[in-house]
């Protein structure tokens, strides 16, 4: 029986972040949180691909911009969408969540979802928290450990 885990140290993987400016507060701690991770798997600073986009909504299209590039071995999803008042909320989740999805299907490529759905801004800030929970950190961990596994199972094929 073959067994295949990804490994969470780098071989020199180029990387994108996609992070959401909206809700600013939740996203750059789960920014911090990603880039940390990816330093600390031995991602050079020059090896990462930054990109600031408006809100959530906007997250799948920039990776999947990025993603036509083939120059990445994985992308981070970075955002934060809290329930309000209205069914925006669920709209603004599922969209998120189906385009990022999509992305990675159709590149082939790990798109990682680090994207907090919290009913308050209690919640979204424990997990975006750069010195404990930390929902950015976890999705650059998973981009890493899917960029080796990807590069295993072509290997083997």
């Amino acid at each position: 029986m073959k067994e295949f885990v990804g490994e969470t140290e780098s071989q020199g993987f180029k990387i994108g972040v996609v992070v959401s400016r909206f809700n600013e507060l939740i996203t750059e701690g789960l920014l911090a949180g990603a880039l940390n991770t990816l330093k600390e798997a031995g991602i050079a600073d020059e090896a990462i691909t930054l990109v600031r986009v408006p809100g959530s909504f906007e997250i799948p299209l920039a990776a999947q911009r990025l993603a036509q590039t083939g120059k990445l071995e994985a992308i981070v999803c970075l955002g934060a969408v809290i329930r309000g008042e209205t069914p925006h909320f669920e709209y603004i989740c599922l969209q998120a969540s189906n385009g990022v999805r999509e992305v990675a299907l159709k590149y082939d490529l790990p798109v990682t979802f680090g994207i907090i759905t919290a009913d308050t801004v209690e919640q979204a800030l424990a997990r975006a928290d750069v010195e404990g929970r930390n929902k950015g950190s976890e999705a650059a961990t998973s981009a890493v450990e899917m960029a080796n596994l990807m590069k295993d199972l072509e290997a083997d094929s």
